[in-house]
């Protein structure tokens, strides 16, 4: 029996009283202001745009318990993307649930800052793995294992120059300003950051594919913006034949000495040529094997293919995002730019060895489609996850421990991350234990950051209708991540503003409606 709510809603409401009474001063969409001289005692229905409809996503399930004694060995391909918490938000700031299939908690979980330690740069990789009893877990004497893999961030003046080959959708499906308006927006943003010395091509395709700027150096800045502001809607959707081009255009430039990466900025939508994911995907992996990486950029609501989009960043050794809005945009081409052009690990895999004497079951949060054969963690061969510059990677495990085991040193379980050196393919593993007497006695008692990680994970599981998903309503989640916002705020001398986003976000789906 999963365990009721211990948050009152007194909390909650005090929580949404609070949001009201401030006008929702920190952005929330959902209290309008009354407009001058109004005496009406009945506020106005809030205006929620048209439910968004032809979305596209896929349904990986959700991870059940796994017995430690017939399977104590738990391996996944690491995963940096977090597309699926911007889309949820769009979602839920436009007046919409999202739908089920479109939530993948560790992309809610990996959208948020947990502030491990920068490992030294000889070292490229940190572990950090801690863990405690959860107010969300099925059972009170179970406990949440967080694992917390930090990657070497380089300081930006130092890092490797880029070669850019923009690939981007102008078909008419993107005639939009939240699509191809956007995309131009982001791209004078990400070239406003850039040396002299990095280079940039451009690659447009609607019905057919065309280069729209050959690669140039980014001292001719004018030359470049001009070409981004020429950019117009057009066509069909031949998303097969703008790949097919930009790998032409990247492997005609490739530098071995700088970081060569293609960037998809599209609704994920083809309707042109090849238009299926394995057809598509064939395109990418060869590029991928000699060097060229993808970063998938999703934009748009309704008619939007989250499927590809993710997938072809899976296959392309790259990572996917999705950009709802400027701010979005910031954070990925200002506030993450040396992570998001520079990979400091390819084919990373983590494996988690459970002491069967310690632990009884244990599940993975999320991670349904980045599965690795226990057999295959030290297969070099097995394609699996990158990590840029300064990324984090944060996975979650529900345990149940066995009873009346006292001994501190009892061993829980040991943490192994192995990867490839993009550069060099020199492979190294790292690995990190976990005794009884590491994990906390109380939730309350861990660093606030895990407290956040914990509460994010259980916001996807209640969006995901999980069969693990806690009692208690979304109401009383918010009032939780808001104690939480207090906390760090207290603790790290600011509040967060993601996090108190998040405590917005999820009071509002508290009063919606799920999207078809």
């Amino acid at each position: 029996m999963k365990r009721q709510s211990t948050f009152t809603k007194i909390a909650g409401f005090a929580l949404a009283t609070s949001f009201i009474l401030s006008g929702c001063s920190a952005g929330a969409p959902y209290a309008p202001a009354p407009s001058a001289g109004a005496v009406a005692m009945e506020a106005s229905a809030p205006y929620y745009p048209q439910e968004p409809a032809d979305m596209f996503f896929e349904d990986y399930g959700v991870r059940g318990f796994v017995t430690t004694a017939k399977d104590n060995l738990s391996t996944f391909a690491v995963d940096v993307d977090n597309g699926a918490y911007t889309v949820a938000r769009n979602y839920v700031q436009d007046g919409w649930l999202p739908p089920t299939d479109a939530v993948r908690a560790e992309e809610f979980i990996n959208y948020f800052d947990y502030r491990y330690p920068n490992p030294e740069a000889a070292n490229s990789f940190a572990i950090t793995v801690d863990g405690a009893p959860s107010p969300f877990a099925e059972r009170q004497t179970n406990r949440m294992l967080r694992v917390g893999i930090q990657g070497y961030e380089a300081p930006a003046d130092v890092r490797q120059d880029v070669a850019l080959t923009f690939v981007i959708d102008v078909s008419g499906s993107m005639d939009m300003d939240n699509r191809l308006g956007l995309a131009k927006r982001a791209l004078y943003l990400l070239v406003d950051q850039l040396r002299p010395t990095d280079r940039i091509a451009i690659v447009v395709y609607g019905t057919n594919a065309r280069i729209v700027l050959d690669m140039t150096p980014v001292s001719e800045k004018q030359t470049i913006l001009n070409s981004i502001n020429r950019l117009a809607a057009e066509g069909a959707t031949n998303a097969a034949a703008g790949l097919w081009l930009g790998y032409r255009v990247a492997t005609a430039n490739f530098d071995p000495a700088v970081a060569n990466r293609v960037v998809l900025l599209s609704d994920g939508v083809a309707n042109v040529g090849p238009t299926g994911p394995d057809e598509i995907l064939a395109i990418i992996k060869e590029h991928a094997a000699e060097g060229i990486r993808l970063t998938t950029i999703g934009l748009g609501m309704g008619n939007y293919n989250d499927t590809l989009m993710e997938q072809l960043a899976d296959d392309g050794d790259g990572f996917y995002a999705y950009v709802d809005s400027m701010q979005e945009a910031e954070r990925i081409f200002v506030d993450k730019l040396t992570g998001s052009l520079l990979t400091i690990a390819k084919d990373a895999k983590v494996q988690v060895e459970f002491n069967p004497e310690t632990v009884e079951r244990y599940r993975l949060i999320g991670y349904e489609n980045r599965d690795v054969a226990d057999d295959d963690f030290r297969n070099d061969e097995v394609d699996a996850g990158e990590i840029g510059a300064g990324h984090s990677v944060t996975a979650l495990y529900e345990l149940e421990l066995l009873p009346d085991i006292e001994d501190a040193a009892a061993q829980v379980a040991t943490v192994r991350l192995r990867w490839e050196e993009p550069n060099t393919g020199e492979v190294s593993e790292l690995e990190q234990p976990l005794t009884l007497g590491d994990l906390a006695t109380t939730f309350e008692a861990t660093d606030p950051r895990f407290q956040l990680a914990v509460a994010v994970a259980e916001y996807a599981e209640l969006l995901k209708h999980s069969p693990f998903a806690w009692e208690g309503s979304l109401a009383d989640l918010s009032a939780e991540v808001q104690r939480i916002d207090d906390l760090i705020a207290a603790t790290e001398g600011a509040h967060d503003a993601d996090v108190k986003e998040l405590a917005q976000l999820i009071w509002l789906a508290d009063s919606l409606q799920p999207a078809k």
